[in-house]
């Protein structure tokens, strides 16, 4: 996600000399410098004292012990967290500072294509929300939230979602080898398929089940595939998912975020 908002950035017209990153492995320091001709830093330093903006794409497990060195040097600045779960109360008494902006991407921001949940703590003001658009626009679309707890369900439904969608695509992919096309060809048609059913739609004003049952004449094709699923319980067995992947967020923030 850090190599999709800096590619953004860069692509914005930000110089590589204008951002400075913080990366404790050498190698991927010298990935980051090969991709973006920047000169990635192993440690915090006075040099952050100077930044406008602070990006923390950290892991929720590390986040603590990464504001550390960082805290003392960027009182003045903005930051914008995309770690999972961590609330925003912790990283302000973290930071020391109430500018601060939570995001909740997916990873198709890494061709222009994700989206984004966004909840902005009340000392963000609106032009530091308009900069954290400004920064996350290259990456696809954004939702703004005003109550924090709905960036759990952001991060189980968008945020987690295209792992679902890789998830129906391995298994488009296998049944079509089985019922004889070449891998290949069968995954081709179920990229294509997602690709379609999701534009169509996005471009319609009619709800997915009407969509749904469009497809669906009695006693066809989709029709016997539909029954397989309603008796598995498939919709159900799904949005039970989502309701794992909800709490897992929760648990995250408590786990994570109350130190």
């Amino acid at each position: 996600m850090a190599s999709a908002i800096l590619g953004g950035m860069i692509q914005q017209g930000a110089s590589p000399e204008m951002i400075d990153v913080v990366e404790p492995s050498a190698a991927a320091r010298e990935q980051l410098g090969h991709k973006f001709g920047l000169s990635p830093k192993p440690e915090a330093g006075e040099f952050l004292k100077q930044a406008a903006l602070v990006i923390w794409a950290v892991k929720p497990q590390i986040f603590q012990q990464a504001t550390a060195p960082v805290a003392p040097h960027t009182a003045q600045a903005l930051h914008l967290s995309v770690a999972a779960g961590i609330p925003s109360s912790s990283i302000a008494r973290w930071l020391g500072s109430e500018r601060v902006v939570r995001s909740m991407p997916n990873t198709p921001a890494l061709i222009g294509q994700g989206i984004t949940g966004l909840f902005a703590r009340p000392g963000a003001t609106q032009a530091d929300r308009l900069r954290v658009e400004q920064v996350i626009a290259p990456t696809g679309t954004f939702v703004w939230l005003e109550d924090e707890e709905l960036l759990d369900a952001v991060t189980a439904l968008s945020g987690s979602g295209p792992a679902y969608v890789f998830y129906f695509l391995e298994a488009m992919t296998a049944a079509g080898a089985q019922m004889g096309l070449a891998p290949e060809q069968a995954y081709r048609l179920a990229v294509h398929t997602f690709r379609g059913a999701s534009a169509l739609a996005q471009s319609s004003s009619e709800p997915p089940d009407v969509l749904r049952q469009r497809v669906t004449s009695k006693g066809g094709t989709t029709d016997a595939a539909i029954c397989v699923m309603e008796a598995q319980q498939i919709k159900e067995n799904f949005m039970q998912a989502l309701h794992a992947a909800h709490r897992r967020a929760g648990e995250l923030g408590k786990e994570f975020g109350q130190q």
